[in-house]
């Protein structure tokens, strides 16, 4: 019997931006009811291959077919309407809507022809919120006072609520805890028995190994290797593909004897109702120290609060002994304090700006005279800074943009470097972030310490913070429920301890 023609077939697809060649020729057939798996760097052609294929993007040479016929995809309308759905792994999203509103944005139900507002489509969103396994979720809330987690499931109740046949899923684990991870590859699952195809795109391979059926690996533009097995396809071979080189999986050595000398950043009974429990914990010069635990544990929260970005409801952080004035980050940038938060895009880039502005933006006052801004000093400072930390490409005038994940976290980076901070805040540092850039990104860290810098990392990865932390503060529901040095952790013991852990003497 011959074979079923393939759902979608995208032949020989090139895109090109100015000064760069995105897509040189990139084939990838999809089969219904298929997992999918699309794997590459960072700046491989992923993310404009699948906007490509939702109509975002306009290929200049190739062609799309979709159960067997050519097609064009104008816009994500027209892909839409075939029943091509893509969930990005930033979510496109309106904070101000209810998430009824959000999940039928643009195609509100109607009867006779009259679009129904209200009753009709909260009742829609909560039949495909409890398919989705969550009907906790509010239909009438808005979507801004969801967590990350929950605003994922909002994303995918959208996508469902077309007569979708095709939906890509771009790092949809990113902001999800081992049982949300679960329910999400349940929803897999159940889509894929009923003969929807899944475009799935991480950067954790055992989630590969779990999920997919099959692979694609995209390396600079090209597809370098199509439907290789992704339960049986070796590691090495995977990661070689990606990066065209061998990479280990190893963190940058720690230094033989802990960190000593007076703690640079101290924190005393910090609490925030609903959120943590008090907390203490201290970090020295040279040392990273990590929070482990689930989304939801409190983990993100304490940095910010630190940070000064919530104000506690108890306790004090103190820098180099002195306290911080509660929720100030001015107070807290001041005193030598830096985060690079887990939303880095959102929260910590100006997209449309150079890197030179993106990396000077904290540190102005130092070439400010007068009123007027000495851009030749802000150039040269940005440029070393930029230099230190090995960004690509190393020039500083280009839009932040236009840099990779990894890159782009090293712009962030560089802007606390060059403003002097004395402790660096982490939060999900390798989100979004290739295989090949986070062991850069790892030893950058480490190097910075090793020059002195303290540094407090939040991560979703217990082997990343068993990796690269010195000492880790293991979390559930917002109580720290067991401390100790790295080395003596693995991650079972990790995870026992935050599903089943009980609070720390």
């Amino acid at each position: 019997m011959a074979p079923e023609p393939p759902l979608l077939s995208m032949s020989g697809i090139t895109k090109s931006f100015p000064g760069v060649r995105a897509l040189d020729g990139v084939d990838l057939d999809v089969q219904a009811g298929e997992v999918h798996c699309l794997l590459g760097q960072n700046g491989a052609g992923k993310s404009t291959l699948i906007k490509v294929l939702a109509g975002a993007h306009q290929p200049d040479t190739g062609t799309i077919r979709w159960r067997s016929d050519e097609v064009v995809l104008r816009s994500p309308i027209a892909a839409m309407r075939l029943g091509i759905a893509t969930i990005y792994q930033e979510l496109d999203l309106v904070e101000h809507l209810s998430v009824a509103e959000n999940v039928h944005l643009g195609h509100e139900p109607t009867t006779a022809g009259f679009v129904v507002r209200g009753k009709a489509a909260r009742e829609s969103t909560a039949q495909l919120l409890k398919r989705l396994g969550h009907p906790e979720i509010d239909p009438g809330r808005l979507v801004g006072d969801l967590s990350a987690a929950h605003q994922q499931i909002v994303s995918m109740a959208r996508a469902l609520s077309h007569d979708v046949r095709l939906i890509v899923m771009d790092e949809p684990s990113a902001a999800l805890d081992p049982d949300e991870v679960d329910n999400l590859f349940r929803i897999v699952e159940d889509l894929t028995a009923d003969g929807v195809a899944v475009v799935y795109i991480s950067h954790r391979l055992e989630e590969i190994r779990r999920i997919g059926d099959r692979v694609t690996v995209l390396k600079d533009g090209r597809a370098v290797a199509r439907g290789l097995p992704a339960k049986s396809t070796p590691t090495s071979e995977v990661v070689a593909l990606m990066t065209g080189r061998n990479v280990e999986y190893v963190f940058p050595e720690r230094p033989a004897a802990a960190p000593q000398g007076e703690p640079v950043l101290t924190v005393e009974g910090l609490s925030r109702a609903g959120e943590f429990a008090p907390l203490d914990l201290q970090v020295r010069p040279g040392e990273i120290v990590g929070l482990a635990g689930l989304v939801g544990s409190g983990r993100s929260e304490i940095l910010e609060t630190v940070y000064g970005a919530r104000k506690p409801d108890t306790g004090r952080v103190l820098v180099d002994g002195k306290p911080l004035k509660p929720g100030s980050v001015r107070a807290a940038v001041a005193a030598g304090l830096g985060l690079a938060p887990e939303e880095r895009k959102a929260q910590a880039l100006l997209m449309l700006e150079s890197v030179t502005r993106n990396v000077s933006v904290s540190s102005m006052s130092r070439f400010a005279t007068a009123g007027w801004i000495d851009r030749g000093a802000e150039s040269g400072a940005a440029r070393a800074a930029v230099r230190e930390l090995s960004l690509r490409p190393d020039n500083p005038d280009v839009p932040v943009r236009t840099l990779s994940g990894g890159n782009q976290q090293k712009a962030v980076l560089a802007r606390w470097l060059l403003r002097g901070c004395r402790v660096l805040l982490l939060d999900e540092p390798t989100r979004g972030v290739d295989v090949g850039a986070r062991a850069e990104l790892y030893a950058v860290v480490r190097r910075l310490a090793d020059e002195g810098l303290a540094v407090l990392l939040v991560s979703s990865e217990v082997p990343e913070v068993l990796g690269l932390a010195d000492r880790v503060l293991v979390l559930r529901e917002g109580t720290v429920v067991h401390t100790a040095p790295a080395r003596e952790l693995d991650e079972h013991r990790v995870l026992d301890l935050v599903m089943e852990g009980s609070p720390a003497s």
